[in-house]
């Protein structure tokens, strides 16, 4: 709630507007997590002068293992709110979850592809359900502890990133839509997380140390493969490299994800090079997992990829870019200069897109109707581009929006040899 300080993060090209009046702006119910960020938020806007309350959400209830923190994390959130005098709601979106969140990324990993779930979560239920429930407490705006910041226009919000880039979120936040950004506030968007933590601990609060929380939103931090296979069901298969060559066999397509190094228990093998090995690709028709040595092996690497499901952050159809990047776009190629990211703390990389008739893989499986697909022009390879991960892309500090990456390209690789490719069983919205 204060001007980013010059030493934050280096420079910005986007700075946000003012916040809303405090003595106006009615009611503000703070997403609270049980973490030191959420925390903070609600002490920063009950500071400003602003009437807040807090919302605790538990919406996995599947089990109650050594691996599930809801009742510790609201026993925190309580205690925080009990130091700041506010008061605290909790709401269980178990079953909403559960259908447009978990249940899609199943189907996404049995297709072969590696979802994001943090995203799935922050639109559908984060700034979804969850964002519906408190406007039916009475809340005028929600706001909560996202690493992000918010310029509100006349032609819409405008996402922008943290000062802390290194902290940033609005990859995870792209795909909120514009209704909701407009009611939305992100307090501790202009600080570093060291001084988040600061403010915590001078006031009190009692989740000033407590660790970062990891893992599946929602879910948290446990045994990746053995969760996802009580919910799968996993096929193994050989593991080969990029000459056909079986090294090894795989516990199922669905445990694997393109770029990985650990957990391949390969080994030595005679004929081979003493190096690591790397999952390059997945051949779902023969359930057979490709791997490489090199890092940089050309089936690692993509300079263009095919995005579908695009959600720009305008008011404008989906189906082109912002307005204000019109300016940006060639007028013969249609092309849109921008930067992207395929994976969240990647590096920027610069980037041209362009809508590509077609019909998006997963729907065409299915016999679904046409969808748009815009294709990405990399200005140097990626490595490790993943299908049903999101490309989200940038001009400068704002976010313009993003997609699901559907299909990826190496124009080094020889023609004839083994493609890069995957089977996508449906569309991301199950169509």
């Amino acid at each position: 709630m204060q001007a980013p300080r010059s030493d934050s993060a280096g420079p910005l090209s986007d700075s946000p507007g003012p916040l809303p009046d405090p003595t106006l702006a009615g009611t503000v119910i703070v997403g609270m997590s049980g973490g030191v960020d959420s925390a903070v938020a609600a002490l920063l806007l009950r500071d400003a002068g602003y009437a807040v309350q807090g919302l605790f959400m538990s919406n996995w209830e599947d089990d109650d293992d050594a691996y599930c923190t809801t009742a510790a994390d609201f026993q925190d959130a309580r205690r925080v709110c009990e130091t700041l005098g506010i008061v605290l709601h909790r709401a269980s979106f178990a079953e909403q979850y559960r259908e447009r969140v978990f249940d899609l990324f199943l189907r996404e990993y049995s297709a072969g592809r590696t979802p994001n779930p943090d995203v799935l979560c922050n639109r559908e239920i984060k700034f979804g359900v969850c964002l519906d429930y408190m406007h039916r407490l009475g809340a005028s705006w929600i706001a909560t502890g996202h690493y992000a910041r918010l310029r509100q226009t006349p032609a819409g919000p405008q996402l922008l990133k943290a000062a802390d880039t290194a902290k940033d979120q609005s990859y995870f936040l792209h795909g909120v839509a514009a209704a909701a950004l407009g009611r939305t506030l992100f307090p501790i968007g202009e600080l570093r997380k060291a001084e988040v933590r600061r403010l915590a601990h001078a006031a009190g609060l009692p989740v000033y140390d407590k660790p970062d929380s990891t893992g599946i939103c929602f879910i948290g931090e446990r045994p990746f493969r053995e969760f996802l296979s009580r919910y799968l069901r996993t096929e193994p298969g050989p593991i080969e490299n990029d000459r056909g060559m079986i090294l090894g066999e795989h516990r199922g397509l669905a445990l694997y994800t393109l770029g990985q190094r650990s957990g391949l228990c390969i080994g030595g093998r005679a004929g081979t090079a003493a190096a690591p090995w790397y999952v390059a690709d997945k051949d779902t028709r023969r359930n057979a997992l490709i791997v490489v040595q090199d890092q940089d092996h050309p089936l690692l690497l993509s300079d263009a990829f095919d995005v579908e499901q695009m959600h720009w952050l305008t008011s404008e159809a989906g189906t082109a870019a912002p307005a204000d990047a019109a300016a940006d776009v060639d007028a013969d190629g249609g092309t849109l200069e921008c930067a992207v990211k395929t994976r969240y703390r990647q590096n920027d990389i610069d980037c041209t897109v362009r809508l590509h008739s077609g019909v998006s893989s997963g729907s065409a499986a299915l016999g679904g109707s046409a969808a748009p697909i815009w294709r990405v022009n990399l200005s140097e390879p990626a490595r490790a581009v993943t299908p049903g991960q999101y490309a989200v892309f940038y001009r400068g500090a704002r976010c313009l929006g993003g997609g699901v990456i559907a299909r990826r390209f190496n124009s080094r690789t020889a023609h004839g040899a083994r493609g890069i490719t995957y089977n996508s069983l449906f569309s991301v919205e199950g169509s």
